[in-house]
Formats: C-alpha cells, sequence, structure tokens
C-alpha cells in the first residue's frame, strides 16, 4: 500500500470520472463512487458492494475518503452542536450544526483563521494560517450530516437528510478561498451528492466585489453580506475590507448579482453594538443606503446581537434598542428579522468561531508591537463623530 493515497472527497464529478478512467474503469463508476461516499457515507471501499471486486481492490491500495479528525464534539444546552476539526499543521477549525423543526443548518468554514480582521469577531482576532481544500470543506458536511444521523439512529441510506441547509459562515472569507469553496458548494448542490437547492446554500461575505461578480456567473447561491455599518466611515472601523470596497462598490455588485440569484433579494448582516452602530439616525441612513441610494437593493435584514465574548470592550444592544431600530427597517417595508442567539454557551454563536490557528499573518503580535487597542479604535470613531 503507498504512504499517499488520493482523498476522493472533495472531487467534482469531472475528477472522479477522470480518476476512474486512470484506474482503466468505465466513466459510469465514478457515479457510483459519488453515490457512496456522498449520499451513503461510506469510507470503506470494502463496503461499496456494486462496485467490481477489482475496483474496490485498486482504491483500497491507492485511495481514501477522509474528513478532517474530529477533535472535540460539543452539544450545547439549546441542542446546537460544536465540532472542532483538525486540519494539521496545529491548525483547528470549528463546525456547528443548528437544528429547529423544520430545518438543520450547518455552518461551515472555509480558512483556518480569517485575515479580514472585522473588529468584533473572534476568528480575525485569531489571524489566518491557510485556505481549506474542497475536501476539508466538503468533508465538514459529510462529517456532520452522518454523525447527526447516527445520533439519531438513522443507519438506512435512505432516511430523510438531517442536513437541509449549509451556510458558509463559519470560520474565513469564502470568497478569498473562491475555487475551493465553489467547488465544495457544486457537490453540494450535486443531486449524485447532496442534492441541495440553491435557495437553501448561502455563501457569507465581508465584500469581496470581484468576486461577488465572479460568484454570480460561476455557482450563484443565496447571498449574504455582512454590512454591520450604513456609512463608509463607520464600516471602514468596523469592517477593514471596506477600505478597499466601499459600500457604492459593494452595493453595485448586490445589484449585480440579483440578476443571476436563486433568491429576488440579498440578506444583509448587521451586528448590534451597543452606542456604534445602534441609533435611530443609522436606522434611517440604512434605509437610505439599500432603498434610495445610486445602488438600491432589494434585501432583508437579519439584526444580529452582539457576543461580548468576540471583543471585551464592545456591548451588545439592548433588546429595546435593537426592537427601535427593526421598527424604522420595517416601517420603511424591509424584511427585518432578530437572529435567535444559538449555542452560546459553548461558545458556537456568530462573531464566536475561533478554532486553533497557526496565525501567519501575526495580527496580534503586530497589534501589540503598534500598541494598537481595538477599543481605542471605537473611542476614536465615537470622538471624531461626536458619538
Amino acid at each position: 500500500m503507498t504512504d499517499a493515497r488520493t482523498n476522493l472527497l472533495g472531487f467534482s464529478p469531472v475528477q472522479l470520472v477522470e480518476y476512474c478512467q486512470k484506474l482503466n474503469e468505465k466513466p459510469f463508476r465514478a457515479k457510483q463512487l459519488q453515490r457512496w461516499i456522498h449520499q451513503f457515507g461510506v469510507s470503506d471501499f470494502a463496503e461499496m458492494t456494486d462496485l467490481a471486486k477489482s475496483l474496490r481492490g485498486k482504491l483500497e491500495l491507492c485511495a481514501e475518503v477522509k474528513a478532517p479528525d474530529i477533535l472535540k464534539d460539543t452539544v450545547s444546552s439549546d441542542g446546537t452542536r460544536k465540532w472542532l476539526l483538525d486540519v494539521g499543521a496545529g491548525n483547528a477549525i470549528e463546525t456547528v450544526f443548528i437544528p429547529e423543526d423544520t430545518r438543520g443548518t450547518l455552518c461551515v468554514s472555509t480558512q483556518a483563521g480569517c485575515a479580514v480582521n472585522c473588529l468584533f469577531c473572534s476568528t480575525g482576532k485569531q489571524g489566518f494560517s491557510r485556505n481549506l481544500t474542497t475536501a476539508e470543506i466538503i468533508g465538514q458536511l459529510w462529517m456532520a450530516e452522518f454523525a447527526v444521523r447516527r445520533s439519531k439512529g438513522l443507519t438506512d441510506a435512505k432516511d430523510e437528510r438531517q442536513i437541509s441547509n449549509v451556510v458558509m459562515m463559519g470560520m474565513g472569507e469564502p470568497l478569498f478561498n473562491f475555487d475551493a469553496s465553489v467547488s465544495a458548494l457544486k457537490l453540494m448542490l450535486d443531486d449524485n451528492a447532496y442534492g441541495l437547492s440553491r435557495r437553501r446554500v448561502t455563501v457569507s461575505t465581508s465584500g469581496v466585489v470581484p468576486m461577488i461578480d465572479r460568484l454570480a456567473k460561476e455557482c450563484p447561491v443565496a447571498l449574504a453580506v455582512s454590512l454591520h455599518a450604513p456609512n463608509d466611515t463607520l464600516r471602514d472601523h468596523l469592517v477593514p475590507l471596506n477600505k478597499k470596497h466601499p459600500l457604492k462598490e459593494l452595493m453595485a455588485a448586490c445589484q449585480r448579482y440579483l440578476d443571476y440569484a436563486p433568491r429576488d433579494f440579498i440578506t444583509f448582516e448587521y451586528c448590534m453594538l451597543d452606542g456604534i452602530n445602534d441609533t435611530d439616525e443609522h436606522a434611517r441612513e440604512l434605509v437610505k443606503l439599500v432603498k434610495h441610494g445610486p445602488n438600491p437593493v432589494s434585501c432583508k435584514l437579519n439584526l444580529i446581537p452582539f457576543n461580548s465574548i468576540a471583543m471585551p470592550g464592545l456591548k451588545r444592544s439592548t433588546d429595546a434598542r435593537v426592537q427601535s431600530f427593526a421598527k424604522i427597517l420595517l416601517d420603511a417595508g424591509i424584511v427585518t428579522t432578530v437572529r435567535k442567539a444559538r449555542g452560546e454557551d459553548i461558545e458556537a454563536a456568530c462573531g464566536l468561531l475561533a478554532g486553533e490557528i497557526k496565525d501567519r499573518t501575526r495580527i496580534q503580535e503586530r497589534m501589540a508591537e503598534n500598541k494598537v487597542d481595538p477599543k481605542a479604535i471605537i473611542e476614536n470613531y465615537r470622538f471624531q463623530n461626536n458619538c
């Protein structure tokens, strides 16, 4: 047996056909393989009973089906489940499953760490190590789907799928790992793999404008944009990427995306920070931006309660403030929801995924060397804007 075996978990249908051809096997074997791997969750080639015995022997010598190893599996009091997964070289990522009455949502990571470094997000404070491979991204879905099935005693391949929705909202910026993320998305959508609807697969981005346009053309799925501010001055502080792709460019890209999108709206994520971005004036600015600006966008606003664990010194907006903010948006005719916090007791809620990262960007070191205090950034903004 060779030491380095080919991991088939992240292979596209075309790649599987090519691989089978290299083994002198007919193309239809690729479809059989894909179903065994993704629909039945089988990693042992000996159990793939409708494959020729000779093919199973070849695969056992040179191939494998391997997801990242599970380092920790934690379940919240509300049923949310979080896995810490080993992706090698001292790096670990986090994946979260959120069960609800009518659906099961999996939040997957696309990078080990994140280089965007939004002010209020734990992942960015860990820095960035590397992009995940397609096998590491799709492996999170493969692992979680069949782990949840086993926990419910579901062993029949025909049992109903437990994960109905996937959101690329975990660690990392998916559009900075475009090729691997899109390859994973296509497997999620493939009828011989997971068969998910485009409307039930969401990519969340901090606003990488050129890649939003590319995603629209190559694999349009539901799009969520981490907005968090209604003007460039504030967004520059909260989402540093805004300095490269300011709101006018971002809104224009969102407008263009709707020509391809499986939904007729974009979801804007808005983390509610006490005294920072949650005033009535901010809400009115937001209405103007999305409805009456130069690039109005059909959208849904998702207001997210801030998790103070992510950035000590910043505070969650009060419930009353969130409701007042939401009312202004609703009165303007914008569909607005307030996200229910899930998995906070196991640090699985929005903004808390941190994992364990060997940071190549040295974010924390550089901030210490330059005496950069994130809290001071906000205080400086408040002073400059008389907040």
